[in-house]
């Protein structure tokens, strides 16, 4: 399922970005521009999540992330907590699609 892999590398990338002091000196150096390439991440796994009726609350919450991880510690934690949820969301679809 593209959905599934599209989990997995969203879910790497905030919890990259939810790295304290590495994820925003990286956001920071870069003119904020990892917010909006996740952001478009995020809104083209929901739509391959909704297509292939999967979960998405984690790319929801990565959108909302998105849009507000420019606040320095709530970002952080936004980050950290939308990327556990990709990631774990990502390994019981793949667990699932094993099963099949």
């Amino acid at each position: 399922m593209i959905s599934s892999f599209l989990k997995w590398v969203s879910g790497i990338g905030e919890a990259f970005l939810g790295i304290p002091l590495y994820g925003g000196l990286f956001v920071f150096s870069l003119g904020w521009t990892p917010l909006i390439a996740m952001l478009v991440l995020h809104i083209v796994t929901l739509i391959f999540s909704s297509k292939e009726n999967t979960r998405y609350y984690g790319s929801i919450l990565g959108i909302v992330t998105s849009l507000l991880a420019w606040i320095p510690i709530l970002g952080m934690f936004l980050h950290i907590i939308s990327g556990f949820l990709l990631i774990w969301d990502a390994y019981k679809s793949s667990k699932k699609k094993a099963l099949v």
